[in-house]
């Protein structure tokens, strides 16, 4: 596959999940072989540029964040990560006056209008793919991943939770562009009651709200507008793992297939493939 930048800068604002605040972003084309670097433009310059890489990974509890050795950091990259990749993006600057990108409305949706508006420019180099040719698998407890040869790049995604409403969910997916635009995209982020309350205290999800997540009560969902999808869950879990495993910033053909998988156990499966 040829390298990819974008073809004309893009601005975007919105507010940022855990602290609240409004962030502004700045997607800014790029050579090829600079790779995807997000740069603090609230610090100090020769310390601000956090490149993405697997090294770069830490804290993966409740997202995806990286950070340099300065200790710059950036926080919850994952839905933008997820529309990068299905443009094919590699090379890229992404100027930022926070630590963490905007939540928009929890879905991956307003990074493909962004990167639609952007448009895309295909540079000179090519980027060696990442090819499954046996299979791979890592297992932590009850939560599985598995990646199996496969022409393409489909994904199957489990779910269990042990809740009055949401229990088991399945999907698979051929990983088009097309129907990564339709079904995947729109997905948004979700949590439960009982944790909200929890997040606050702690000084996280500060900027959440029913507008940018959806939050899962006893017997339903608490948004008014309702659900985008019967199985919006699982659809934003594939929304996750495809934007986790961005951070590899290479494309990846094979079959993955994850049982209960989260933002830990996706970047641990990442460190398999980046092996390959």
């Amino acid at each position: 596959m040829k390298r990819r930048t974008i073809a004309k800068d893009v601005n975007f604002k919105g507010i940022g999940l855990h602290k609240g605040e409004e962030i502004s972003l700045k997607l800014v084309k790029a050579s090829s072989g600079t790779g995807i670097v997000f740069k603090r433009v609230d610090l100090e310059e020769g310390k601000n540029e956090i490149k993405l890489c697997l090294e770069n990974t830490f804290d993966l509890v409740r997202g995806t964040n990286i950070k340099n050795e300065y200790d710059a950091k950036i926080h919850t990259i994952e839905h933008f990560l997820s529309a990068l990749y299905i443009f094919d993006i590699t090379d890229l600057y992404v100027e930022i006056n926070g630590n963490e990108l905007p939540i928009g409305d929890g879905s991956a949706a307003p990074f493909v209008a962004l990167l639609e508006e952007a448009g895309v420019e295909e540079l000179e180099d090519t980027i060696e793919e990442i090819v499954i040719k046996e299979p791979l698998y890592i297992s932590v407890g009850d939560k599985h991943l598995v990646g199996l040869p496969y022409d393409g790049y489909k994904i199957t995604y489990s779910i269990r939770f042990e809740h009055t409403f949401l229990k088991s969910q399945l999907l698979e997916l051929e990983l088009t562009k097309e129907a990564y635009k339709k079904e995947i995209a729109p997905a948004r982020t979700f949590g439960f009651d009982y944790e909200v309350e929890y997040l606050k205290a702690n000084n996280l999800a500060l900027g959440g709200s029913l507008e940018n997540a959806i939050v899962i009560k006893k017997d339903g969902v608490l948004n008014p507008g309702g659900l985008r999808f019967d199985d919006e869950f699982v659809r934003h879990k594939i929304l996750d793992i495809v934007g986790d495993l961005k951070v590899l910033n290479k494309p990846i053909k094979g079959h993955i297939i994850a049982v209960k998988a989260g933002h830990a156990l996706d970047i641990e499966f990442a460190y398999k493939l980046n092996k390959l």
